[in-house]
């Protein structure tokens, strides 16, 4: 298992119960789920959370994704972390790779479809 704490910050509860079910299905890591941005960038800094591996959402109110990412990646304590932009719209305008992220892929509606996508990654 190549992660064994991740880490998810959307707003959408209902996406984060269809995350966890499908990485369930395919790994033992334990799974955190954040819809406050705000929250889960203070709870990274804080070292309150550790995990190997986060999935954001870009799309969020109070701080979007791209926001979140900036702060994780400019803060020394946590900006080793691997993010994974997982969001419903297509990739940024930006290169998100020369923001830090890992990369990008846009959330599948399908079941088996995520499972297969959270194999490959995790």
């Amino acid at each position: 298992m190549k992660y064994k704490i991740i880490l998810q910050i959307d707003d959408d509860s209902d996406d984060c119960e269809f995350f966890q079910q499908a990485l369930e299905a395919v790994s033992d890591a334990e799974y955190i789920a954040l819809n406050n941005p705000v929250e889960a960038l203070q709870k990274l800094i804080n070292k309150e959370i550790t995990p190997d591996l986060i999935f954001l959402d870009i799309n969020m109110p109070l701080m979007n994704g791209l926001e979140v990412l900036g702060e994780i990646k400019k803060t020394e304590s946590i900006k080793n972390i691997p993010v994974i932009l997982l969001s419903t719209g297509p990739p940024p305008a930006h290169h998100f790779k020369t923001l830090g992220a890992e990369d990008y892929f846009t959330k599948p509606n399908n079941f088996d479809e995520l499972k297969n996508l959270l194999k490959a990654l995790v």
